[in-house]
């Protein structure tokens, strides 16, 4: 599925690849943080290569919603509920300095945006102690919020009680952002590598990342992946992986959208902005709805929960139409800040960032800015408050909580997978279009898949760590339950901790 920002078909390419070759600093993966943490060193005069498996902003930077927001959903309270303020406040000032980053690259690079107040609204009355504790958490953190009055949310055409706002925020087309940061990356003398897939980095003898087209030496690796590919610091038992939907309809004249962003507090998730010429827009759409997001492989149909946002929109939105769908990943951490830094036993030579909760298009600029600091060598005192005491934060109890029940999931995800293959050998009846089934042959689970006409069957493990995978509806992928690994029907990686693709297996119903 295409999202609306790729639908624009904007393309760049790269310089071959150079098997052997070495830089001072590579950079593994072409979204935001990644494009954003290389045109900041590549600036500063250091060689650097960028490394991208696919097509610039491929996954979740090419597949969010646009918004560039320091008001984020309930992110400031569910921080402040379990931190010190001060933390909360390194956060909030960690994201205005990387929203401010982007849009002053925006205006110089001829990048439209377009200023848009933030909401953060309830559906109903039992929403509003969450948005009073967003409110009193923000405002807390320096941010200008105010509480809305109810001439604010008359006219909206869908559920709100009450909001918090925040001014001076603004939307924008990702991918467009993404290419302009890859053009300028280039014309800044930095090396631009696309379909060349990462397979893993080592720091001995010497730091080098391996790639499925050969090795690349390095002084300094950066991976900005999602969630790391090296499993050092065990950051994927860490982070828990969300998948998220989106939709943008095109409306008939006369249905008026709501020129805010708006983020509810409670549940169901919904997430609306609307869109023009100048943020995305393609022909009539108007409108992006997201929401309805869930722990990847952990659902029982990815496809009803576009269905869902398609009822609510259209019955809001009176003749909406769905013009494209589309879905992202990303990781939060269990304890909800962003995790910034050095990997552990890596000698001080490979550095990452994930944990960005669905906000990166402000912590992945933010990340940059903290990475290339640190590569340079800028002295702690003058670096921003806010690096310092993100990079030092305490685990608390709640932290801990969350990790364990987390990780309580992944092991009762693993044991249903195992269980649910084993009770099911094969021969099983060949999957209709757009359907996969699990079973087992050999003692062994085999995930068998139909798409666009042909019949593949392919291992079932999940080659991280062994997961057994689930059937993704809607994308047409196999998921894993555990750690957020996707692979295609072919079992080619598409993204995640692993690192290979699934096994390709003859026999059964395989054309």
């Amino acid at each position: 599925m295409t999202s609306l920002w790729k639908a624009h078909g904007r393309t760049i390419e790269g310089s071959p690849f150079d098997h052997g070759a070495r830089h001072e600093i590579v950079i593994v993966g072409a979204g935001i943080t990644g494009l954003s943490t290389a045109l900041i060193l590549a600036r500063e005069g250091r060689d650097v290569a960028l490394l991208e498996a696919g097509e610039i902003a491929q996954l979740a930077t090419g597949a969010n919603t646009g918004k560039a927001s320091l008001l984020q959903g309930t992110r400031a309270s569910t921080l402040r509920a379990h931190h010190p303020a001060s933390l909360v406040r390194a956060y909030v000032d960690a994201n205005r300095d990387g929203q401010r980053w982007l849009r002053a690259f925006c205006a110089e690079a001829g990048v439209p945006v377009v200023d848009r107040t933030a909401y953060t609204y309830a559906h109903t009355p039992a929403g509003m102690p969450d948005v009073q504790a967003e409110f009193e958490a923000a405002r807390e953190a320096g941010l200008p919020v105010r509480m809305t009055s109810p001439a604010d949310l008359d006219g909206l055409p869908f559920p709100a009680v009450g909001a918090v706002a925040l001014a001076g925020q603004f939307s924008i087309d990702p991918d467009a952002v993404a290419i302009a940061l890859a053009h300028a990356f280039l014309a800044a003398g930095g090396t631009l590598h696309t379909g060349v897939r990462v397979t893993g980095v080592s720091v001995l003898p010497s730091p080098r990342v391996r790639t499925e087209k050969g090795d690349v030496a390095a002084e300094q690796i950066v991976l900005a992946t999602g969630t790391p590919i090296a499993d050092r610091g065990l950051y994927f038992a860490k982070v828990s992986a969300m998948r998220s939907y989106a939709m943008a309809f095109a409306l008939p004249d006369g249905v008026e959208v709501p020129e805010g962003m708006y983020l509810s507090a409670d549940e169901p998730a919904r997430s609306l902005r609307a869109v023009g010429e100048s943020d995305g827009a393609i022909g009539a759409i108007r409108l992006v709805v997201g929401g309805n997001g869930h722990a990847v492989g952990r659902t029982a149909s990815e496809q009803e929960r576009y269905d869902d946002l398609e009822r609510w929109t259209t019955a809001h939105f009176p003749g909406a139409e769905a013009v494209f769908r589309w879905s992202a990943q990303d990781y939060e951490s269990h304890n909800r800040v962003p995790f910034i830094g050095v990997l552990p036993r890596s000698a001080g030579r490979i550095r990452f960032a994930t944990g960005f909760a669905k906000w990166g298009l402000t912590n992945g600029p933010a990340a940059a800015l903290r990475i290339a600091a640190e590569i340079g060598g800028v002295p702690r005192h003058d670096r921003p408050l806010w690096m310092t005491q993100i990079g030092t934060r305490l685990t608390v109890p709640a932290d801990i909580g969350r990790g364990a029940v987390e990780n309580a999931k992944v092991g009762a995800a693993a044991a249903r997978g195992w269980v649910g293959a084993l009770a099911s050998p094969v021969p099983v009846v060949r999957p209709a279009e757009g359907e996969g089934v699990v079973a087992e042959r050999g003692g062994r689970p085999v995930a068998i898949s139909t798409v666009a006409g042909r019949t593949r069957a392919v291992s079932a493990v999940c080659p991280h760590l062994g997961g057994v995978l689930a059937w993704n509806d809607a994308e047409c992928t196999w998921d894993c339950p555990l750690h957020a690994s996707r692979f295609a029907a072919d079992g080619a990686r598409i993204e995640g901790p692993a690192v290979s693709d699934l096994t390709l297996l003859r026999g059964e119903h395989e054309d």
